[in-house]
């Protein structure tokens, strides 16, 4: 298959991006209408401006459907719906965001500013705006017997979140970002869905496609396919080919599996909340429970973003969850019983500002680091 190969030296640093996008609706259609936006920015806008601009309509978008359609009942029979303004604003914010993250690396190597800084910051909010992504998405369809109900939502979220992981697991073993399939394909669809939706209406997706086959199967076997039938077996070839050749960073199987560690534990500690729930949290709170899932996995994420650009060892275990695991053991042991909403709103505001000062302080060490350098590079040489 033809790639687009980004190779971004930065020979002074000692450091290099090295990504590759095989995906045919990437390299034929959406890299040169990013080729065309890209020349029309000017060279003093910031890559990381992009970036930051893209997420945040994301979370724009988010916010404005926790406004309208907090409970995921608004698309229900029979509940007050979503003014269709607000899904023509979804459908142009989702695709203003794909946009803009697809044009920011583009920015940085038309402006020779590609650094580590702009790798973390890129996909730290990449990691972080599945969460935004899957939860605006489900809206359009809601839960009750027209919708998809709040657990299965829950597990899909997990399904992008693992497709979002496996990226970056390649990358810790192969030294090579090959970029996932799914995602290009569902940014496009759901743009387009958002956009449909706000001219037919939420009552088009209640009815069945072919004979009991409605739209809300068709989303969930798009995520779920998107991951089985593409993003995986693309993986597993990715790191096999590298095994092949004889180019993985890390022989041990212990070692190459340790990213998945923390996420897998997040998971499990999640997963054991919403099954012993006794006040069954999920159906009560379920936006507030996807967003400290999706934050947590986020700062998980992010530290092995870290991991693979330094190349250091990934930690097995992230310490956000050592207190995670003693809210939930709380939780489900009855403990916390009348105060367990209450409880899901502040540990989420906990993870919430950890993983927002954890960014920060990354972002300013990284910064602080490459001030220092420039100044060296300028310094008179005293011999």
């Amino acid at each position: 298959l033809p790639q687009c190969v980004y190779f971004s030296p930065l020979s002074n640093q000692g450091y290099h991006i090295y990504a590759v996008d095989s995906n045919p609706l990437s390299i034929y259609i959406m890299h040169p209408f990013w080729n065309s936006v890209v020349k029309i920015l000017p060279t003093w806008l910031a890559p990381n401006l992009i970036t930051l601009t893209g997420f945040m309509f994301l979370v724009l978008t988010f916010s404005l459907l926790s406004f309208y359609d907090f409970d995921f009942y608004a698309s229900g029979e029979g509940h007050t719906h979503v003014p269709s303004w607000v899904w023509i604003v979804a459908g142009l914010f989702n695709f203003l965001a794909y946009t803009l993250d697809g044009v920011d690396g583009k920015q940085a190597r038309r402006t020779n500013s590609s650094t580590p800084l702009g790798e973390l910051f890129d996909h730290g909010l990449d990691s972080w705006a599945c969460v935004f992504f899957v939860a605006t998405a489900y809206s359009v369809f809601g839960r009750g017997e027209t919708g998809v109900s709040v657990v299965t939502l829950y597990y899909l979220l997990w399904v992008v979140l693992f497709s979002f992981i496996l990226s970056h697991w390649e990358k810790y073993n192969t030294g090579i970002l090959f970029l996932p399939w799914g995602y290009d394909i569902s940014e496009v669809t759901i743009s387009i869905v958002y956009i449909v939706t706000a001219v037919v209406g939420v009552e088009t997706w209640y009815k069945p496609v072919i004979g009991n086959i409605h739209y809300r199967n068709l989303f969930t076997v798009l995520i779920v396919g998107c991951l089985f039938v593409v993003t995986l077996p693309m993986s597993l070839y990715n790191v096999f080919k590298a095994y092949r050749n004889n180019t993985l960073k890390h022989s041990s199987v212990y070692e190459a599996l340790l990213p998945f560690f923390s996420p897998v534990l997040l998971f499990v500690l999640s997963t054991l909340w919403i099954s012993l729930s006794p006040t069954d949290i999920i159906e009560k709170q379920p936006r507030i429970f996807y967003l400290m899932v999706g934050t947590a996995f986020s700062n998980v994420t992010c530290k092995l973003i870290v991991c693979q650009m330094s190349n250091t060892r990934c930690k097995p275990l992230s310490l956000l969850l050592l207190p995670m695991t003693a809210v939930v053991l709380l939780v489900i042991s009855g403990t916390l019983q009348n105060g367990e909403i209450t409880v899901l709103y502040i540990w989420t505001a906990i993870v919430l500002l950890t993983h927002i000062h954890y960014g920060v302080s990354v972002v300013k060490q990284l910064s602080d680091h490459f001030n220092i350098y420039a100044f060296s590079l300028k310094k008179p040489n005293s011999d």
